[in-house]
């Protein structure tokens, strides 16, 4: 569905963040994006939404491809009129308008009422809490309920594929496991892929099929979920445990990252 063939990324014309990325998101699966922060995830995410160009970057060579069609060019309300939406990190919501008024803003791009309404019901079926709040202002809900209140307002678009910024981001971990079961739903029960970076590895692989994992804008590592997971690699730097299954602190496990990743990326382009 989406593909990402060897992209350079680079802000104010000076700051290049992405250096070849290559990947992909196949039609109706979860692609967890992994890595370390400044690794350039969330400029991957705003490379294929557009949103790019708003902080004056922009995609320097290579190609993004949606369904087969090139999305260069394309204006940010174009890619979401694509099918492709992107919950921002830091659960962006109109904090002065109602959660009804949020939700409603999601679908300004549908002229299908009878759709509208039947995802209106949709995302309170999902989000319970949200309906019981519906005429209460998006800026007095807790930050777990903005996060639902994010994620909805996507679902509103009826897109084919939703970029997924840091779910997790400071919720409290039994909230942050409620919305990632519910991300698993919406994957299933509607068939949304789904591209999703996240700073909290066991969460992101938990619900993944695929995952890729990024380190200097460039992908070192890549598989399924269930592989990654058994990856030492994977389990030292972003689950925390060592091959031996003790518990281990991020200054114990520093090591020597950069020959770490360097013999990752060998052996992920063995793999290719």
């Amino acid at each position: 569905m989406l593909n990402i063939d060897t992209i350079e990324a680079k802000y104010g014309g000076a700051v290049h963040v992405l250096h070849g990325l290559s990947m992909e998101v196949p039609a109706g699966k979860i692609v967890a994006l992994l890595g370390a922060n400044g690794a350039g995830k969330s400029t991957t995410l705003k490379a294929v939404s557009g949103l790019i160009r708003a902080e004056h970057g922009a995609v320097t060579s290579g190609r993004i491809t949606f369904n087969g069609e090139d999305l260069a060019g394309v204006s940010t309300e174009g890619v979401v009129r694509k099918g492709i939406f992107h919950v921002m990190e830091g659960r962006r919501v109109f904090e002065e308008l109602t959660v009804a008024e949020n939700i409603a803003i999601g679908a300004y791009t549908r002229k299908d009422r009878e759709g509208v309404k039947r995802d209106q019901e949709l995302v309170y079926e999902l989000f319970p809490r949200l309906r019981e709040r519906r005429g209460q202002k998006a800026g007095y809900l807790s930050g777990g309920e903005q996060q639902m209140l994010a994620i909805s307002r996507g679902l509103m678009a009826a897109p084919k594929l939703l970029l997924l910024d840091e779910p997790s981001l400071g919720i409290a971990p039994l909230l942050a496991q409620e919305i990632f079961r519910l991300i698993a739903r919406i994957n299933r029960e509607q068939g949304t892929a789904i591209l999703l970076v996240e700073q909290n590895a066991g969460l992101a692989l938990g619900v993944a099929d695929l995952a890729f994992v990024m380190e200097g804008g460039r992908v070192v590592l890549s598989g399924s979920a269930d592989e990654l997971k058994q990856n030492n690699e994977i389990r030292e730097f972003y689950l925390g445990f060592a091959s031996g299954g003790e518990r281990k602190g991020y200054r114990h496990l520093k090591g020597n990252p950069e020959e770490r990743m360097r013999h990752a990326a060998d052996r992920h382009s063995r793999s290719l």
